[in-house]
């Protein structure tokens, strides 16, 4: 059974920084495409970042370029979204995601395409 499992969100003031950690199990990940969601209450799912298991290539949304990183630990199964200089709109739930990729140059940014969903961890931001 696959999980993927968030971690890391909490209370911070704007321009402080936050790790988020998804620790995935249950499969292996090789040949899925991972990314990182944010998702505010009554809108939809906005992709942040996303990372290829195998390649290891990254992509993110002009909205969190440069701010935000996307990383990953093969060790310990784990994705981590680094993100810096938080400011109030980024406050959101925040979801991991896995979803196949088709080749190591492949980037998925809508939701329908990910097949598998963490519970999301609370980010807030406070001026």
């Amino acid at each position: 059974q696959v999980q993927l499992v968030e971690s890391g969100g909490g209370l911070v003031q704007a321009g402080d920084s936050l790790k988020l950690s998804c620790a995935a199990s249950g499969r292996t990940f090789t040949g899925y495409y991972m990314g990182w969601f944010r998702q505010a209450p009554g809108k939809e799912r906005e992709f942040v970042a996303g990372i290829s298991w195998s390649a290891g290539s990254t992509y993110s949304a002009d909205s969190v370029k440069g701010r935000f990183t996307i990383s990953k630990d093969n060790a310990k199964n784990t994705v981590y979204l680094q993100m810096n200089s938080l400011q109030p709109g980024d406050t959101d739930v925040y979801l991991c995601a896995a979803s196949v990729a088709y080749s190591t140059a492949t980037v998925v940014t809508n939701t329908g395409s990910y097949r598998y969903w963490g519970q999301g961890t609370q980010v807030t931001v406070s001026l």
